[in-house]
């Protein structure tokens, strides 16, 4: 077993036995345990849950990789996810926070109908299945590197620690689990981050030094033909940037398995302060990420530039094991490089492998390098259990106890959401073995679907008071058939090439146009139909004012 296998084994065997501690002695057995943690978070813990919920495995293992293959246009994904979360904070989470009880189907039920709380679980559960495939096939990712794993058995085998500590604690042990999933990750991101910087620039603080080398990056990404790194729109058109990022902003907003963290907290008052907590977390990363694929593809570059096959540097020969790096067929020199496996290049490089493979083509020691498996399997662990418990609420909280057995005993209506939860668990195993795209893109896809089916209903519940239960359905059908359609469509298995998307727009940013599309429906089908009743626009008003600034409501 080499250094690094051992280092790896180490760090990831300690970070398990630490969350599964932690799963075991936060156990609950009561639903409202089970689902939102008996809401009594503090808001400190509770911003670093929401960070490690929120920070995917597309967050620490594939953004940064994404920036440094798209230069400039991979700002998308900066700003749309963090945007999005700011517009939640602000938008949307005090006023469900407010409103109270335990998932976001049930508040759309509630302020529209049953019907409508039927569809939004429905979706919530495609939504989140969506996601947590990225999660899985990033874990894979890890283990079969660093582990020496196939990626079948490491699929299986986070999915596997998944499934216990969120068996056993539900969202109290998920919470608690996250907080230590979160320290992890993040200190497994900024130390090598910190090393690298220190490393090529002599100062140690990445956000700062990383704009020194990015001249030299223009210049060898030149000679290798790839597009100016710091110039706008190369990877991407003008309006597919826009669309993309606008997606990942409202999609944000619109995933149910970040809102329902703020039904965690004491208080709306600790909603508010954990959502900045939250922001400050999320932000070490953040702000981190640019330097970290900008130094990373400066350091690939130098170091394959020119290089015969047979004396490339040794972590390419490690991660052509698992099939992540290849090598064009005969080959002897490496003179293009690309992370298209269609683009015929020398040298052909997975996106999710940067951050992960950044140690090591820097040359940093083994322990480091075993450090970042473990904060890579944190991360996608950590949002992994949230999207599970969404998939295990809907099915069994607001479905099996709505239309099943409405008079399910507490302990009834723990072991259906469990087995729920263990189904959902051998689902995303498969799709994690087999996902349709990189992770990332798989990420994009889930916030495509949540901003062309919840955030416009959201919104509109929250500050529309004439929005009714017509109106809803009828947008999140409409909204859901004509993103995930416009997606199947571009999906390589049907031959679609990149040329072959309408206007030049993406799937990841086809969401912001479903989302209009429901906002559109939305309106127009609630205006033609009858207004909610006056006890619903009572209840729009209590959620968003104090009494003595409502207005009194005149009943229809």
């Amino acid at each position: 077993m080499s250094d690094i296998q051992t280092w790896a084994l180490i760090f990831v065997a300690a970070s398990f036995a630490l969350y599964i501690v932690i799963a075991w002695r936060s156990r609950v057995r009561e639903t409202k345990g089970f689902f939102v943690a008996e809401q009594n978070i503090p808001a400190v813990a509770n911003g670093a849950a929401v960070a490690a919920d929120w920070m995917s495995a597309a967050s620490f293992i594939s953004m940064a990789g994404l920036i440094a293959f798209l230069g400039s246009d991979g700002s998308i994904y900066l700003m749309g996810w963090t945007g999005g979360y700011v517009l939640l904070a602000l938008l949307l989470a005090p006023y469900l926070r407010k409103w109270g009880k335990f998932t976001v189907p049930e508040f759309v039920g509630d302020r529209f109908s049953e019907t409508v709380r039927s569809v939004s679980a429905v979706v919530a559960i495609i939504v989140s299945f969506t996601y947590v495939v990225g999660q899985m096939s990033g874990g894979g990712i890890v283990f079969s590197r660093f582990l020496q794993v196939e990626q079948a058995w490491g699929v299986a085998i986070a999915a596997a620690v998944i499934f216990a500590y969120a068996v056993f604690g539900g969202m109290k042990g998920i919470t608690w689990t996250q907080v230590a999933q979160y320290t992890v990750l993040i200190v497994a991101y900024l130390i090598p981050a910190w090393a690298v910087a220190q490393t090529m620039t002599g100062f140690p603080v990445p956000q700062i030094t990383f704009g020194e080398i990015l001249a030299e990056l223009n210049r060898i990404g030149a000679e290798f033909g790839l597009p100016v790194y710091t110039e706008a729109f190369t990877a991407r058109p003008q309006i597919d940037v826009f669309l993309v990022t606008m997606s990942l902003m409202i999609g944000t907003a619109g995933l149910p398995h970040v809102i329902i963290r703020f039904y965690t907290t004491k208080t709306v008052r600790g909603a508010r302060y954990s959502a900045l907590w939250a922001l400050i977390f999320i932000g070490l990363l953040y702000t981190t990420a640019p330097a970290v694929g900008a130094f990373t593809k400066l350091n690939l570059l130098s170091g394959v530039q020119g290089a015969a096959v047979d004396a490339l540097p040794s972590w390419v020969q490690n991660w052509m094991a698992t099939g992540l790096v290849t090598v064009g067929d005969g080959v002897q020199t490496i003179s293009t490089i690309s992370n298209n496996p269609e683009s015929g290049a020398d040298l052909i490089i997975n996106n999710d492998i940067l951050v992960l493979a950044s140690p090591e083509i820097a040359g940093l020691p083994a322990p480091i390098i075993g450090l970042v498996a473990a904060g890579g399997l944190a991360a996608a662990m950590s949002t992994a259990a949230g999207l599970l418990l969404v998939i295990s609420s809907s099915a069994s909280h607001d479905l099996y106890f709505r239309y099943v057995d409405h008079h399910a005993s507490e302990s009834r209506r723990l072991l259906v959401s469990r087995i729920a939860m263990g189904l959902a668990v051998l689902v995303a195993i498969y799709f994690g073995i087999n996902p349709p795209a990189f992770v990332a893109q798989v990420v994009a896809f889930a916030f495509g679907l949540a901003a062309s089916t919840f955030f416009p209903i959201l919104l509109l519940g929250i500050f529309w008071k004439r929005a009714n239960a017509a109106g809803a359905v009828s947008g999140m059908l409409a909204g859901l058939v004509f993103t995930a359609t416009y997606m199947i469509y571009t999906l390589p298995v049907f031959g679609t090439a990149a040329n072959d998307h309408v206007l030049g727009i993406s799937p990841e940013g086809i969401g912001t146009i479903g989302a209009v599309v429901n906002l559109v429906v939305t309106v127009v089908v609630s205006l033609l139909t009858r207004p909610p009743a006056h006890e619903v626009q009572e209840m729009v008003e209590n959620i968003r004012y104090p009494a003595e600034r409502r207005t009194e409501v005149t009943p229809a």
